[in-house]
């Protein structure tokens, strides 16, 4: 049967169920982290660092399980509360609070009509190797600029720092805790890389025309399908480091742990994503000379308060409109 053609209530039972069963199946999704070849690739980085760290002795898998997989991270009540979390926000958003994001498509068409009244533009054709090479390539520096803005405000502004604690109120890390996202935290996260995306598929689109087209790997854009490949890593207890070079240049999974630390000298540091640049040019930039040691949360012995559901979506709204709280440092 095919879906198209149900109609009245047998069409809204479909699209019921179907909300309530998806965030069953990123695994299957090309567009999620939980993306099967994104948690594949973190599960073999995972293992080469095991390999690089391990002490001499004992069994290889009984010593990988307890590194990277106990109980006291995987059943902690904060990871506990990131399942419960990500599956009914996984079925809210979507039809309550997506459509409140700012369209990537909107911003580009409104940059090429822009555009086309200041000069005429391209008829199109064969964009060719090197135009396709840059638009991929200024497209991921825009959605990536893009991120680390909308993080940096999140930082630096109490009004949206209420709704960023959901996230760093976690104690532990998986990779279920990228999930732990307020609805408006996500608003903004996916709008700032959609506005500055946007114009960059408005300007190329008006230069090059229609043939113009970054590269897709498996359905996503080829460069964010790397990142995401290590981006799990970010949020789990891995410690995987560029080293001190490398750092300066791309954001490693140690770093972003770090930026969940609640020891003051790593408040609002590594705020960026893939690239360091951003991190440097806003004077937020950590890098750690070696394997740091420190707890997670916000530090102030609030975080099991956001340990529900209920906690993560009303606790912050309930704090905008009180005194005394403050921004996590920057």
């Amino acid at each position: 049967m095919d879906p198209a053609n149900l109609e009245g209530p047998f069409k809204l039972v479909f699209h019921a169920v179907e909300a309530l069963v998806r965030p069953l199946f990123a695994f299957n999704q090309y567009d999620s982290l939980l993306y099967w070849p994104f948690l594949a690739g973190a599960l073999v980085l995972s293992l080469l660092v095991f390999i690089l760290a391990r002490p001499g002795g004992g069994g290889f898998l009984r010593g990988y399980r307890h590194a990277y997989f106990t109980r006291a991270v995987w059943g902690h009540p904060s990871a506990k509360a990131d399942y419960r979390f990500y599956y009914v926000n996984g079925v809210l958003f979507p039809l309550v609070f997506a459509p409140l994001i700012v369209s990537g498509a909107w911003v580009g068409e409104l940059t090429r009509e822009g555009l086309s009244a200041l000069a005429p533009p391209s008829a199109g054709g064969e964009s060719g190797l090197a135009v396709n090479l840059a638009y991929t390539l200024v497209f991921f520096l825009a959605y990536d600029f893009g991120r680390f803005l909308a993080h940096y405000i999140q930082h630096r502004f109490d009004i949206l720092w209420h709704f960023h604690k959901v996230h760093h109120s976690a104690e532990v890390l998986t990779p279920f805790t990228s999930y732990r996202v307020h609805p408006i935290d996500l608003i903004l996260m996916a709008s700032g890389p959609a506005l500055l995306t946007g114009l960059v598929d408005g300007l190329f689109g008006h230069l090059f025309g229609s043939a113009a087209g970054y590269y897709l790997f498996y359905g996503l854009h080829a460069l964010i399908f790397i990142y995401n490949l290590i981006g799990n890593l970010r949020h789990t207890h891995v410690w995987l480091s560029y080293g001190p070079v490398f750092n300066r240049i791309f954001v490693s999974p140690a770093q972003h742990q770090i930026h969940h630390s609640i020891e003051p000298r790593h408040w609002g540091q590594n705020i960026g994503f893939a690239l360091a640049f951003w991190d440097r040019m806003f004077g937020t930039l950590y890098v750690p000379e070696g394997h740091e040691q420190f707890d997670m949360g916000l530090g102030d012995g609030t975080e099991a308060a956001y340990h529900s559901v209920r906690g993560m979506y009303w606790r912050p709204v309930r704090e905008l409109f009180s005194t005394g709280t403050t921004s996590h440092g920057l």
